[in-house]
């Protein structure tokens, strides 16, 4: 049965600042077995998962997903903006629920922290001076890796430059495993040219050294040499096993080619090279894979220069957005052995983003409503993942045109130019592609600069109970607009000038505006707190993230 992402499965037990999560079973007879296991509990759209605090209900479908449901509001004005629902919105309690029971397992004295923006970094602190972990669950903050009080452990989906990981042999990756109504947490090792790999929490130590998991012990060991009698690269009588070392480097060498690194497989190449007589046969699939790295070679070199000829024509366009994306992505993939005109390019790049900075530190700008802020930060790294990407599926890159617009629609006006160029670009790109109903879904967002319409902050039940003054569909029924998925803005528009002259009559607890005038929103429309101001979220406030 297909998910529904916006649908709520997730919870906490007992109250509104509660740190118990749940998930909800997707199956109806499995709730009905849920629904006897917490006959005596309560469920809440808890403070920590960014919710809005209030009390929630179980909903059983037969022909969907079942879901938690906020309770009946009788005033009509609840308004929850939470925006994480689907079963991984919950992972930053579990982990931490997970790191304090490991603690006091190992006997470790240390606490566990969650840091903003909420649900994307927990921190694990031990004390006495012993470097703590710092776990990234998703990319909105950008690990430090030269920090010696933090490490970084990355979630399953945040990316890491190849330079970074051959500099430090490996890195550590987090993920959580859906397990009944609960969730696991794993921690992996990756390293360059092998897969990652995974472990139980318990399965994992601290030593003095840093935080260490089985897979990095043998990366350890390995890099101090093969022990006597181990069973590396080396038969029984002790002589240096070649051809079984060999077949193991050209292993290596292929997974380094599907990384994309340079780095990686030249040193690869190196040990090849270093390899005494070979077997007949070996040696032939030796010369072949390395006859084949010629035209490997060649084609990095011409995306390279692709990419550095990009970043110099991005700059004399002025575009900053795009200009910041392919500064990025040549850091994390062009960053070693650069010739003295790439530098000049990467100089002429930073100089025009300091420059662009300096600029908009000039112009004051009002603060951003709290949803804006996030939608904004959201663009900026489906912009990173578009753009860093070399290849992708058409599929999966309309998908994320797709996700791209959507937010882009919800900051509106506050869309930076530069940004603005890359999705208009981006948004083309998937309506010329060959997968028709993907490009439809694109083309049904359309960027057409100053016509944002926020059709998201109005619930589908308030304007489906009117009937739309435009294309003339009833109350109950969608409108009447091929490829539109949501309603005309004259069926909106009456919602909001309704809430925009019932937030008038109150002074705003959010920008402190008396009865009569309106907020300084960047739309002109309310703060939420004005509407609805019992119902505050915990991920930050209509004016952008809350500070701890």
């Amino acid at each position: 049965m297909p998910g529904d992402k916006r649908r709520i499965q997730t919870a906490v037990l007992g109250s509104a600042d509660s740190e118990e999560p749940l998930i909800l079973p997707l199956e109806a007879i499995e709730l009905d077995a849920f629904r006897r296991e917490h006959t005596e509990d309560t469920f809440w759209c808890g403070l920590l998962l960014g919710g809005c605090g209030t009390q929630l209900t179980t909903k059983l479908y037969t022909d969907r997903v079942c879901h938690f449901a906020h309770l009946p509001d009788p005033t009509g004005l609840h308004v929850c903006e939470r925006r994480a629902r689907d079963v991984s919105s919950a992972d930053h309690l579990y982990v931490k629920s997970a790191a304090i029971a490991w603690l006091l397992d190992q006997d470790h004295p240390g606490a566990v922290h969650l840091r903003e923006p909420l649900g994307s970094v927990v921190d694990i602190a031990w004390e006495h001076g012993v470097r703590g972990l710092r776990l990234h669950l998703d990319g909105a903050v950008a690990p430090v890796w030269d920090d010696d009080l933090i490490e970084p452990v990355l979630g399953a989906k945040v990316p890491v430059d190849v330079d970074t990981l051959v500099r430090r042999r490996y890195v550590h990756r987090v993920r959580l495993d859906s397990a009944g109504t609960s969730r696991r947490v794993r921690i992996g090792t990756q390293a360059p040219a092998r897969d990652t790999e995974w472990f139980s929490l318990d399965e994992c130590h601290m030593s003095p050294d840093g935080f260490r998991t089985p897979a990095v012990e043998e990366i350890l060991a390995a890099r101090r040499g093969p022990r006597s009698g181990g069973t590396g690269y080396r038969s029984a009588a002790g002589t240096p096993n070649t051809a079984a070392r060999a077949k193991a480097l050209l292993r290596r060498l292929a997974d380094g080619r599907k990384l994309g690194s340079v780095v990686v497989v030249t040193g690869i190449v190196e040990e090849i090279r270093s390899l005494g007589p070979l077997d007949p046969l070996i040696r032939s699939q030796v010369d072949q894979a390395l006859q084949d790295l010629d035209q490997w070679f060649a084609a990095q070199a011409k995306a390279r220069r692709d990419l550095f000829a990009r970043i110099d024509q991005a700059v004399r366009d002025q575009e900053s957005g795009r200009v910041h994306q392919l500064l990025l992505l040549a850091n994390a993939t062009a960053s070693h052995e650069r010739t003295a005109s790439e530098e000049a390019i990467v100089a002429a790049a930073a100089e025009h983003l300091a420059d662009a900075a300096a600029r908009d530190r000039a112009v004051p700008r009002p603060a951003l409503p709290g949803d804006v802020w996030f939608a904004q930060q959201r663009v900026e790294k489906l912009l990173a993942n578009l753009e860093g990407r070399r290849t992708m599926m058409t599929a999966e890159m309309c998908g994320l045109v797709d996700r791209l617009v959507r937010e882009a629609a919800i900051v509106g006006d506050a869309l930076d130019p530069g940004d603005q160029a890359l999705i208009e670009r981006w948004v083309a790109r998937a309506e010329a592609s060959n997968n028709q109903a993907e490009a439809r879904a694109a083309s049904r967002y359309r960027l057409v600069r100053g016509s944002w319409t926020p059709k998201e902050k109005v619930s589908r039940r308030l304007w489906i109970a009117r009937p739309c003054p435009r294309c003339g569909a009833g109350a109950g029924q969608n409108c009447h607009a091929t490829g539109l998925l949501g309603p005309h803005d004259e069926r909106i528009q009456p919602i909001l000038d309704e809430r925009r002259a019932r937030g008038l009559r109150e002074t705003c607890p959010a920008c402190g505006q008396p009865p009569g005038e309106a907020c300084t929103t960047t739309n002109g429309g309310p703060h939420t707190e004005r509407i609805a101001p019992k119902n505050k979220t915990a991920g930050g406030t209509a004016d952008g993230p809350r500070e701890k």
